[in-house]
């Protein structure tokens, strides 16, 4: 049974973590926050089912409730459908319910990370005046600590007026997004997100309310896709900015939040499929998932069954999937037997990270961390990167630490949980500290929003063109982690001119 957290712990926790110094460039300790989802055994009760495409059977609701479960969410089109407490027993007798086509476990997820982010206090930048640079990211407050940006090309497309349009939509499917900070207000569609997360999934030993129960209870005016996490919050921003205190890739996009991992960044496949399925239904040109996962494919072949089956129909529905190769350093053309989640998946864009080590080292130095495979691997973005053994480093150019960071704000309502599950804030509630990620999580988002101007500039181009576009037009890297890094500026056909040597 879950416990109920007081309402005293929180609101107290408010209260005292509300001030904050000056300096913009002051390096904060910050705990673990999780950086890719991968596998972590089944979900107690938790099913993932697959029907006859097109339809489901007959009042199935009252099936799965005879049964003494409950149907969580159901897909007619793709076939497919979540039910939570069942027992194994009730979960066999739904599998000779006619109409159903497999019954399995569904699998928890949980985020990993490279290494912890960075935190920054950038209090001058919230009380700076109110301006924008959507327009003209390049003159974001912070856009010196942008490599990626640069590395990529991004401020001569912006310079040539390629800063997306809000008729393209892209789905994060991620921890949810801090949808009113200053680089962010306005460009979620809240009327077209949502949140999977009405039931708390352990990734430990510790009990927290679900992520959907967090907000009703403490934050009953904000909209369920608040990110209590801060990973999906980082990850939107390389899609979409207003350029306030970071540019994003573009400036005019439209964002919809679909949370699948909850402030915990545990999730399970049911929640992920049901994230991409949303995506299709609502418009997403491109959806985002900065999250993955692995499993035997050895006795999960029905599984790997219901994962194309969902990908395939967002295909068919016209959304391009750009997900994280994952950041456990592995070659993922030689697994083995092991399912690689999502870049086995069919369709989709696969994406490794590269970034520099040092100020005047190659920028596309393959990431520490990245996932690699010259089969599996589609193209390369700007993650980030560091290497210990060129420490200490004086004179860094992209903030106040030694890693090449992925920077954005910190989610407003980030919260840290005890070990019963009790929630304070973790310093970020007034707007006024920034974040530095690492991760193939970074670099999916850069490849996203290279996509998202594509398909604004090619409104008649279907899915697999923009992919091709993409995959196509890079800087050549090594073969084993995609072969090209994305070039904004030449996939648009912005010609640059090399600098004199």
């Amino acid at each position: 049974m879950k416990s109920r957290i007081p309402v005293l712990a929180l609101v107290v926790a408010f209260a005292v973590s509300a001030c904050s110094p000056d300096n913009v460039v002051t390096p904060l300790k910050v705990p673990s926050s999780p950086n890719l989802a991968k596998s972590a055994g089944p979900s107690s009760g938790k099913y993932v089912v697959m029907t006859t495409p097109g339809r489901l059977p007959a009042n199935f609701a009252q099936t799965v409730a005879s049964l003494g479960g409950t149907l969580t969410a159901a897909h007619a089109g793709a076939g497919f459908a979540t039910v939570s407490g069942l027992t194994a027993d009730a979960a066999n007798q739904l599998a000779t319910t006619a109409g159903v086509t497999e019954v399995d476990p569904d699998e928890i997820v949980s985020l990993e990370q490279p290494t912890a982010p960075i935190r920054a206090d950038a209090a001058a930048l919230a009380a700076g005046p109110s301006i924008e640079s959507a327009t003209n990211p390049a003159t974001a407050i912070l856009a010196s600590w942008q490599w990626n940006m640069a590395l990529i090309n991004a401020d001569k497309a912006w310079a040539a007026g390629k800063l997306g349009s809000s008729t393209v939509t892209v789905a994060i499917l991620d921890t949810g997004i801090d949808y009113d900070n200053r680089d962010l207000n306005g460009l979620v569609d809240l009327s077209r997100s949502v949140s999977f997360m009405n039931v708390y999934v352990p990734d430990s030993t510790e009990t927290r309310l679900p992520d959907d129960a967090i907000t009703t209870t403490f934050f009953p005016t904000r909209n369920k896709i608040s990110d209590y996490n801060g990973h999906g919050t980082n990850v939107a921003a390389q899609v979409s900015s207003r350029a306030f205190a970071f540019a994003g890739l573009t400036s005019q996009t439209t964002l919809i939040g679909v949370k699948v991992l909850g402030s915990n960044g545990a999730g399970t496949l049911g929640t992920v499929l049901s994230g991409v399925l949303w995506a299709a239904d609502h418009g997403a040109d491109v959806a985002n998932m900065s999250l993955g996962g692995s499993f035997q494919k050895a006795g999960n072949h029905p599984v790997v069954k219901v994962i194309k089956a969902v990908f395939d129909y967002a295909a068919k529905s016209g959304t391009l999937i750009v997900v994280a190769a994952g950041n456990s350093a592995s070659n993922l053309d030689k697994n083995g037997d092991v399912f690689a989640a999502y870049c086995d998946a069919p369709h989709v864009l696969c994406v490794s990270a590269v970034g520099p080590t040092t100020v005047n080292g190659d920028p596309d130095t393959p990431a520490f961390y990245s996932n690699f495979g010259k089969k599996s691997v589609d193209v390369a973005g700007p993650g980030g990167n560091l290497d210990p053994a060129t420490l200490p480093i004086t004179n860094w150019p992209w903030g106040p630490d030694f890693a090449s960071w992925v920077w954005s704000f910190c989610s407003k309502t980030t919260l840290l949980f005890t070990d019963t599950g009790a929630p304070s804030f973790a310093g970020c509630q007034a707007g006024n500290i920034v974040t530095g990620f690492i991760g193939t999580s970074q670099a999916t988002p850069h490849v996203t929003g290279l996509a998202a101007l594509l398909v604004a500039e090619n409104p008649g181009y279907k899915t697999h063109r923009i992919k091709q576009i993409v995959e196509d037009t890079g800087d050549r890297i090594p073969r084993a982690f995609g072969g090209n890094r994305i070039n904004v500026a030449k996939a648009l056909g912005i010609k640059v001119k090399k600098p004199r040597s």
